[in-house]
């Protein structure tokens, strides 16, 4: 039915104004009845019940908010429902006002999001406080898709970009605006409200014009829905694209280069948002090329900018080749600089120190820079954590994290609480998420990874939900269909302790899981090189620099394991406010999830539970296993609750993740097992592999079509 609707487009000669119009019309005309291939998201369709809408003014986001309202309307059937588009003191941009018989706002795109909003509750149960005000924690909210112009995606598992075919395929057809329409609504129907459409390792030519003629039909349907269009810029563009004899942010000539080309995409995209700079970073081009600072370079493109009121974004995951602590760089690079950013500077910050580890304490830049806008960058994508072959949910990951307490003003400094404008007054507030959207008909690869992408969203409009919250929001609208009788109390409760119960307690222990099963008690950094998916504590060749490889960051011996983070070792810890640095610092009182971030500890330490450290780490990768396995017996018994095929597709990777996990266990225990002497505790299972064999193989690969070969190993 919906190739039939492109089809129809395609026959009919429309200008393309009238043709994109058409298509916002055809494509909420029912489609018919199929497998869920995950394709919807949690925007299912339902059975819609009849709603008199009032809409005092109509505007574009308006018109929106009605078709959903008829396309999704679960409330009294019958009933009036009002949208107001009226100023209130109490509203920031996109905010509204919800009740049980309309939504406020004092702009369009708030109406919009309050439909929304007032549609999600209906579905899942919550009930609407009359007069709730609702407003987002960021003003933008924003996807960071990594996207190359060949249309691969670095660390991406779930297909080609759905933006960029390649330089000599810029042709935009019916079916990408098709897509590009999908996967607004779906950003919209979360609040986020902005996407980066490129790879931060950019090219310089996404700047030419063939390719901003591109840019400008991807901007012209992700408009329809409120998100702004970013790019991400090569430092370097004036001379590699523009023929110059150098990019000297100081230079005239350089200045004047970028003058033209920004006046070149404004004039092709009038909202355009601005741009995402990564400089001076694993080889990318920068600033400190020419002897200047990031301030020099992210302030000459801001002040270009900020006549068309755009933003310039500028990442902080900046090192360099070094024999002290790598976790330490970018608060050192960046502390000396803060008050120097102009306004519509945002210091784009990852989670942690190091790089999106499936466990990290907070950057310490969170809090700490008090004159300049610091936003938070995630990743949505699972580059550490299995890719799309995992299930882990992560928004137990940032909610730790945007929960953490930075103390920076006093107890109470959350990082949610520093980036969203409550404690320090900025300009601008913003967060990112490196998106984990492809090709594949399910938009993630693994179908839970779709919760992934709705959790960002849901925290980056309020920072303050529970994961609890977000997987009972997700797992009803994803699967609410399969309830056998909605309209029967018996039939939703029997579907509730059956099926979103069980599925949601998966979902709430997985990032736990992956972190037992692969890098425990403040282990980070020990995957095989490259591709980041399986074990390689050993993995050491003497071709890369110190800091990419494994041992740099575990530093596994005769006398014990972890890096020495304290004030006798890097003092990692000074770069965290009081009673913090204190905390971190003394191994009786840091925390035990972080303990070999910051603590060399030898095998014998005792831990809180009693245990030895060897036999703790030694139960940790064992209960990472165990709980993959308890996943998958979870999940068989949801098999009547659930469409076939997709039911299939999660059992087929939860298998696989069970093996993985177990290569994981083995692996790093058998490796770590040669520094420590000591025997795998009795109780545990047994290791599966055989550690040579898992040296010499490509962990990629280890589980597609391998046997599991007997352990040869002595000490065991």
């Amino acid at each position: 039915m919906k190739n039939k609707r492109i089809n129809i487009l395609k026959a009919i000669n429309f200008s393309s104004v009238k043709k994109l119009f058409l298509l916002c019309i055809l494509f909420y005309l029912p489609a018919a009845s199929h497998a869920d291939n995950g394709h919807d998201l949690w925007l299912k369709n339902v059975k819609a019940l009849p709603v008199n809408i009032i809409a005092g003014k109509k505007t574009a986001a308006i018109n929106l908010a009605i078709q959903e309202l008829n396309r999704g309307w679960t409330g009294r059937s019958g009933a009036s429902f009002t949208l107001t588009l009226k100023k209130d003191k109490a509203l920031k941009t996109g905010g509204f006002i919800l009740s049980e018989n309309g939504v406020q706002a004092g702009d369009e795109w708030g109406v919009l999001y309050g439909v929304y909003e007032i549609l999600r509750r209906q579905q899942t149960g919550q009930p609407v406080q009359n007069g709730e005000v609702v407003n987002p924690s960021y003003q933008q909210r924003i996807l960071n898709h990594w996207d190359n112009l060949d249309g691969s995606i670095e660390r991406g598992y779930s297909g080609l970009s759905i933006f960029w075919k390649g330089d000599k395929n810029t042709t935009v057809t019916d079916a990408d605006k098709k897509l590009w329409m999908e996967y607004a609504r779906a950003n919209a129907s979360i609040g986020i409200n902005g996407s980066v459409l490129n790879n931060v390792n950019a090219s310089p030519q996404i700047l030419n014009a063939e390719n901003l003629q591109r840019l400008k039909a991807i901007a012209d349907v992700l408009r329809t829905y409120g998100i702004r269009s970013y790019l991400s810029i090569n430092f370097s563009s004036p001379a590699r694209l523009g023929g110059l004899k150098n990019s000297d942010p100081l230079d005239p000539a350089v200045i004047q280069w970028w003058k033209d080309k920004v006046k070149e995409i404004y004039t092709v995209v009038p909202d355009f948002g601005g741009f995402l700079v990564k400089a001076n970073s694993e080889g990318q081009p920068g600033p400190q090329d020419f002897g200047r600072t990031h301030a020099n370079g992210a302030n000459m493109l801001a002040d270009i900018v900020k006549p068309y009121k755009g933003i310039i974004m500028w990442r902080a995951f900046v090192y360099s080749p070094t024999d002290k602590d790598r976790a330490k760089q970018a608060y050192n690079e960046f502390m000396p600089l803060d008050g120097k950013f102009r306004d519509n500077v945002i210091i784009q910050v990852k989670n942690g120190p190091v790089d999106f580890q499936p466990r990290e304490p907070f950057s310490a830049l969170f809090g700490a820079m008090k004159k300049t806008t610091v936003m938070p960058e995630v990743q949505i994508t699972q580059e550490y954590l299995g890719h799309s072959e995992h299930l882990v949910f992560l928004s137990t990951l940032w909610e730790e994290f945007l929960k953490s307490d930075t103390y920076q003003e006093g107890k109470g400094s959350t990082v949610g609480r520093c980036t969203d404008g409550s404690i320090f007054n900025q300009a601008n507030t913003a967060i990112a998420g490196v998106a984990n959207v492809g090709l594949d008909t399910n938009w993630c690869g693994h179908p839970f990874a779709q919760s992934n992408w709705y959790a960002f969203g849901r925290l980056a409009w309020n920072n303050t939900l529970t994961s609890g919250q977000i997987a009972n929001e997700w797992i009803q609208l994803s699967f609410s269909n399969s309830i056998s009788n909605k309209d029967n109390p018996l039939a939703v409760s029997e579907w509730e302790r059956n099926f979103l119960l069980p599925v949601k307690q998966i979902m709430m222990e997985s990032r736990e899981a992956a972190v037992n099963y692969s890098m425990p008690l403040g282990l980070h950094h020990i995957f095989a090189g490259n591709h980041h998916f399986g074990p390689g504590p050993w993995d050491a060749p003497k071709r890369v620099r110190a800091d990419w490889t494994p041992p740099y960051y575990h530093q596994a011996a005769a006398d014990g394991i972890g890096f020495n983070r304290t004030k006798t070792g890097t003092d990692a810890v000074e770069q965290y406010h009081e009673p913090l640095a204190s905390t971190f610092n003394d191994i009786n009182t840091c925390p035990e999830i972080y303990l070999l971030w910051f603590h060399h500890v030898s095998w014998d330490h005792k831990m809180k539970s009693g245990k030895t450290f060897w036999d703790e780490l030694c139960y940790h990768y064992n209960d990472g296993v165990m709980q993959v396995r308890q996943f998958q017996k979870t999940w068989d018994a949801a098999e009547g609750y659930v469409d076939q095929d997709m039911f299939t597709e999660v059992q087929r990777r939860l298998k696989r993740q069970e093996k993985d996990a177990q290569v994981w266990k083995d692996g790093c225990l058998l490796y770590f097992q040669t520094f420590s002497k000591m025997p795998i505790p009795a109780e545990l299972e047994r290791p599966v592999y055989d550690l040579k064999f898992l040296q010499a193989s490509d962990m990629l690969r280890v589980n597609d079509n391998q046997p599991l070969l007997p352990v040869r190993n002595k000490m065991r």
